[in-house]
C-alpha cells in the first residue's frame, strides 16, 4: 500500500510543479520531480496491481479454509 500511494504522490507533485507551482518547468524543484517521478512510476504501476492480486489471493485462501476450520473444529 505505501508502494502504490507514494508512486502516486510523486506523479502528482511532478505534475503540480509543472502546473506552475514552486517555479514550474525547469527550476530545482521540477528537476527533483523529475527524480520522483522516475521512481513513482514503477512503484505505482508495478506494487498497486500486484498488490490487489495479492489480496484477492489471500482472500479466497482464507474463504476456502475457513469450511476446512469448521469442519474439523472440536466444538
Amino acid at each position: 500500500m505505501l508502494m502504490s500511494n507514494s508512486g502516486g504522490l510523486w506523479d502528482n507533485a511532478k505534475k503540480y510543479i509543472e502546473a506552475g507551482n514552486f517555479g514550474g518547468k525547469g527550476s530545482e524543484a521540477h528537476k527533483a520531480a523529475v527524480i520522483g517521478d522516475t521512481i513513482g512510476d514503477p512503484f505505482k504501476d508495478t506494487a498497486g496491481p500486484s498488490i490487489n492480486t495479492q489480496i484477492t489471493v489471500v482472500s479466497l485462501v482464507s474463504s476456502l479454509s475457513a469450511s476446512l476450520f469448521i469442519l474439523y473444529s472440536i466444538f
